[in-house]
């Protein structure tokens, strides 16, 4: 191309950036023009030709003249504009004379830059120089930054600075002080200057409302929102949707209704994004019922809708619901955005579907969210709770980003599966990436030592290395290390980390003591835990059973007997166990002694056979722990139709041979039913995997991943 050409079409780019200016009545000078078509290149992001307008006003030394703030001032305004904050500083640092003007514009760069530090530095300057006095938009600036870098004590300061120059009298600077002490001080602090303030129009309570909820202070939201009400405003779309959100944090079913009955009435109820913060709402406070009638009464449906109520089910614990919601998108219509597959993994994962999952993932193939990090992550999770920790592993592998969540999956996924070393050694690998542990984190690096009776490192993870990250250990991590203990048959340690821990108890730390003492035979202290846990728990059944079960061991029936009687006296009923199996896209359930499946007899008949197989090898059910008011034979019986043989049973039967099987259990799987897959798995020559209450259980060829201890 010729430099004549080059040169014509710079003219051509000239002469149509210059129609976008006003043509002004008069005609301008061209230093003025100049002003306007660096204004016009500010806007647009036009940084080459508003360099070379720079580069023509140094030519001709038209850059420098004090008259000529306003041109500077826009100089810095391209450069702000355009992300070139460090030339707009050499710039603004150039001028000889600035005014107000040339302080925002510098302030502002700073600010979209996230350099907030540098605009109160920069501020601090101006109040030194004299050259000019803060407006309401420096103001403004200044305490936005106080608000994202969480200076609040600077902000105070300058509260007092501003509050002399009578700034406080514009409502965007009221605005932005509301805010920025509710987002920083996450008390009441915020109401107080309310009260303070000379005048509060709804603007300025929106403010501290928003800035509440985003630090989480949905207490003093509520306290906001009950002075709206009582100074009888009038409220606007935006300020609704902010209290759908409260309603949302703060789990208030009767404030929930009433701020949608308001809706409803004013009509602000109809538009998408209304509806979708009132599903979530009626989702968070559990009332998924009323989320499924709102949903139901929207006509404008889109896919943000369709999740919001996918994710109302989830929260609601209603995982089939949530997955039939899927299946009932029309896919081609409404495509599934990265959230949508989230929580259908994730449903999923929660009902150990694994073939569904597999299916599941080939659509998030298709689709192209494969390398999407949300995805990824459920992914890796569906495949660790539904039985498949190596799939698991090749989707972790396979993702082209990680976030802490990522790590946190496949620690916790490889810690329930029983494989604590590659549970450490995934942390160790989290560390060399630089990825910070959470408290997420811990719980997974506690168990995965517990698991592997790993104590001493277990403890090194609880008192260094939380200290060293800043993770203050909560009820959790303390209830990991008393498992970790106990289990490892180090009761004194455990009693005396119980009774030392500065952290009020749960029952299920006394459930995990209790389990331990029952696993290890140590009765006495098991007697001990249980009868304390009764008293302070008097309703849960886990810890009756338990009792129960260590009174048949020590074959103490009159003490099972009591059990048993105190049960009946406080009403208090066994949790029956559940498990089911999935079999060619249809999930199977089944309960102990179950009677209701169309194919009970064939199931009875199976595991008969079966049982039949492995007595020769050893097995001999273990009838201690069934109580002691039936015959020897029926007690067989009732150990021969737990929920776990039926399901495995019935596996046996419908997939083809050496296909794995995969099962769940809602409680722990018991001692008889665990020996008796070991050899199940042998005879069979099948890979079986049980997932009960605690962790996964491995069979293959008569032994089992627990190692029996578990």
């Amino acid at each position: 191309m010729s430099a004549l050409s080059v040169i014509e079409q710079r003219l051509l780019k000239w002469d149509k950036l210059a129609s976008l200016v006003p043509k002004p009545k008069k005609p301008l000078f061209p230093i003025d023009r100049l002003n306007e078509l660096l204004k016009v290149c500010a806007n647009s992001s036009y940084l080459r030709t508003g360099e070379s307008i720079h580069g023509h006003l140094i030519v001709t030394n038209q850059s420098s003249r004090a008259k000529d703030v306003y041109q500077i001032n826009s100089l810095i305004n391209l450069y702000v504009k355009c992300g070139e904050t460090v030339r707009a500083r050499k710039v603004f640092d150039l001028m000889p004379e600035r005014n107000v003007v040339s302080w925002c514009a510098m302030m502002k760069g700073y600010q979209n830059s996230g350099f907030d530090f540098e605009v109160l530095k920069l501020f601090k300057s101006m109040v030194f120089s004299d050259e000019s006095r803060p407006n309401e938009f420096v103001a403004t600036v200044v305490f936005k930054s106080c608000s994202s870098s969480g200076r609040i004590e600077e902000g105070k300061q300058f509260h007092g600075c501003f509050l002399k120059s009578g700034l406080m009298s514009h409502e965007f600077v009221r605005n932005t002080l509301v805010y920025m002490y509710s987002l920083c001080s996450g008390n009441g602090e915020a109401i107080r200057v309310l009260d303070d303030l000379p005048y509060c129009d709804l603007s300025v309570f929106s403010s501290a409302l928003s800035g509440y909820l985003e630090c989480g202070a949905f207490k003093e939201g509520a306290e906001v929102l009950r002075r709206m009400a009582k100074e009888d405003l009038v409220l606007d779309n935006i300020t609704y949707l902010s209290c759908l959100r409260l309603c949302s944090n703060l789990r208030d079913l009767n404030l929930a209704r009433q701020i949608h009955s308001r809706m409803v009435r004013l009509g602000f109820n109809s538009e998408v994004e209304a509806s979708g913060a009132i599903i979530n709402m009626y989702g968070k406070c559990g009332k998924v019922l009323y989320a499924q009638r709102v949903f139901d009464n929207t006509h404008a449906q889109n896919i943000v809708l369709n999740t919001t109520i996918m994710d109302a089910y989830f929260q609601d614990k209603s995982f089939e619901e949530a997955l039939n919601l899927f299946s009932k998108m029309d896919t081609k219509e409404v495509p599934p955005n990265e959230y949508t597959f989230a929580i259908s993994l994730n449903s999923i994962a929660e009902l150990s579907l694994l073939k569904h999952g597999d299916l599941l993932h080939g659509l998030v193939l298709k689709s192209g969210y494969r390398n999407h990090v949300m995805v990824g992550n459920a992914l890796v999770n569906m495949y660790a709770k539904s039985g498949s920790i190596e799939d698991a592993r090749k989707a972790f592998s396979g993702m082209t980003f990680r976030d802490i969540v990522t790590w946190n999956t496949m620690i916790c996924g490889f810690s329930h599966h029983g494989l604590g070393r590659e549970g450490l050694e995934a942390f160790d690998r989290m560390m060399i990436a630089g990825e910070i542990p959470n408290r997420i984190t811990f719980i997974g690096v506690l168990q995965a030592c517990s698991h592997v009776g790993f104590v001493e490192q277990g403890l090194y993870y609880f008192n260094q290395l939380m200290k060293k990250f800043n993770v203050q250990p909560d009820l959790q991590h303390y209830t990991c290390i008393v498992g970790l203990l106990s289990k490892a048959g180090m009761f004194k340690d455990a009693e005396d980390f119980m009774r030392t821990a500065p952290i009020e108890w749960d029952v299920v730390a006394w459930r995990a003591l209790l389990n331990a003492c029952y696993v290890r035979r140590n009765f006495r202290l098991g007697k001990k835990v249980a009868e304390y846990a009764i008293y302070k728990y008097p309703n849960d059944s886990g810890v009756y059973v338990l009792l129960s079960n260590i009174h048949a061991k020590s074959r103490e029936w009159e003490g099972v007997a009591e059990v048993r009687s105190l049960m009946n006296k406080r009403g208090v009923k066994k949790e029956p166990g559940v498990s089911w199996i999935g079999i060619r896209n249809q999930t199977h359930v089944f309960l102990a002694e179950e009677n209701q499946h169309p194919e009970i007899t064939l199931i009875y008949a199976k595991i008969k056979e079966v049982l039949s197989k492995i007595r020769p090898l050893g097995y001999s059910p273990d009838v201690a722990g069934v109580f002691h008011d039936v015959d020897e034979e029926q007690r067989e019986d009732n150990l021969s139709y737990h929920s776990e043989k039926l399901a495995v049973a019935y596996g046996l039967m419908k997939t083809p041979e050496n296909s794995p099987l995969y099962v769940t259990k809602n409680v722990r799987i018991c001692d008889d039913c665990h020996s008796a897959i070991k050899l199940i798995s042998k005879i069979s020559k099948r890979y079986i995997v049980i997932r009960d209450s605690n962790r996964f259980h491995h069979f293959r060829d008569g032994q089992c991943s627990c190692c029996d201890y578990w």
